[in-house]
């Protein structure tokens, strides 16, 4: 059977894996939003920073890539993937409809947020967002590049987010 993922934020363009298609794709009832503290990647237990989640909120929807992974890899990828995004367990692993731009239904691999989990936060302002987003630093790099990486490419797929679009124009304001 074909293994799917769907990558909504950082997987659009690090997936960390080769994938052999690349659909645009939309994941009904979740919301993509900052709505989790990062102490790992983006942030430091001492001074959290933000990272995107998908939080369940039925009638909203997520627009990203469905990226199908290279037969026989299935294994390798599913290792890489929960390694790098279950480092806390403040994501599930789901495996959820995803609608392809090409008008079929695949079932992906999908990291939602849990909102039980010490590290959800769904209820911070955009201003609270930015303002995090814009002085915090993780494992792997500034949080503000992990907000600028992931708008670009959304973008440059035709992905409109205009929660993203906001925060992009202020943490910009804040940092300069």
């Amino acid at each position: 059977m074909t293994m799917w993922v769907f990558g909504y934020g950082s997987l659009v363009w690090n997936p960390g894996f080769t994938p052999v298609n690349t659909f645009l794709a939309r994941l009904p009832n979740y919301a993509r939003s900052f709505c989790m503290r990062s102490i790992h990647h983006r942030g430091t237990p001492e001074d959290p920073g933000l990272v995107l989640a998908l939080d369940e909120q039925e009638g909203q929807s997520c627009r990203g890539l469905a990226l199908q992974v290279k037969d026989g890899e299935e294994d390798a990828v599913l290792s890489y993937l929960r390694e790098r995004e279950l480092i806390s367990s403040a994501y599930l692993e789901k495996h959820l409809n995803v609608a392809l731009s090409d008008g079929r239904t695949v079932q992906a691999l999908t990291y939602v947020v849990d909102p039980d989990h010490v590290q959800y936060c769904g209820d911070l302002s955009l201003e609270e967002q930015a303002t995090i987003i814009a002085k915090s630093k993780g494992g792997r790099g500034p949080n503000d590049e992990y907000l600028f990486q992931t708008f670009e490419h959304l973008e440059q797929l035709g992905v409109k987010d205009s929660d993203l679009e906001w925060l992009v124009q202020r943490v910009r304001a804040l940092s300069s």
